[in-house]
């Protein structure tokens, strides 16, 4: 068999001579089907991808940094060149929720009308909301005795997440006032990740979302009574 390269059209192009006849092979569709490698800085992005994807699917038991790069595709000593060990690796993945859950909470307080009350309770339906749509991860976020503490990105957005329910600057009020509006809203979250709500629920007149508004209306005192106390 005798190979050429084409001259007169495409030059990624090779003429294949065999006994049979003359075989043009494109290079170029050859190219396009071989899989691309990362570009440089990518793959800390895919590596964390990999791991929500796993977190997600499969919980936190199975996130180790050998299934994290099995997952993504790249050798299992490449987490290492990203990540100092694997609670780096859960602290930036925590850090990514944590920004998320800022998000949440920002979009669901732009929904209402304005003023105080309103606002604090969109927060706390952003929280919530935010916990029942990534139970893992949300459950991840606060595993300190899997986490980095002193993580920069993790800190970083740890803060910007309460400064949403504190506010800018707050004194001592308003902080003591935020971290009761925060285990509020911890708890309720919790609760919902643990079917807790739908539990009660099931003994009132209320669907959970109404116990949940209820709640951080802080008007449950004024809801129909609930029949008998589930049982916990």
């Amino acid at each position: 068999m005798k190979i050429d390269h084409c001259s007169n059209s495409n030059p990624d192009s090779v003429r294949m001579r065999s006994r049979t006849g003359l075989v043009k092979l494109e290079l170029s569709s050859v190219r396009m089907r071989m899989p691309r490698p990362y570009h440089h800085g990518s793959l800390h992005g895919a590596l964390l991808e990999a791991a929500e994807r796993i977190l997600r699917r499969d919980g936190i038991g199975a996130l180790t940094l050998r299934s994290v790069a099995r997952e993504a595709g790249v050798s299992h000593a490449s987490p290492a060149h990203h990540f100092r060990d694997f609670a780096e690796l859960l602290s930036a993945l925590a850090a990514v929720g944590f920004t998320r859950l800022r998000d949440r909470m920002a979009a669901e307080a732009a929904t209402v009308r304005r003023g105080g009350g309103a606002r604090r309770r969109g927060l706390g339906r952003g929280y919530v909301a935010f916990a029942r749509e990534n139970p893992n991860l949300f459950l991840l976020m606060f595993r300190s005795d899997q986490l980095d503490r002193m993580h920069a990105g993790l800190v970083a957005a740890r803060e910007a997440a309460f400064a949403l329910l504190a506010g800018e600057n707050p004194d001592t009020t308003r902080l003591l006032a935020a971290t009761a509006r925060w285990s509020l809203v911890h708890g309720l979250s919790l609760l919902a990740i643990d079917g807790r709500l739908q539990s009660i629920a099931s003994r009132t007149a209320l669907s959970d979302e109404q116990i949940l508004d209820a709640v951080l209306s802080a008007d449950a005192g004024r809801r129909p009574a609930p029949a008998p106390a589930p049982t916990w």
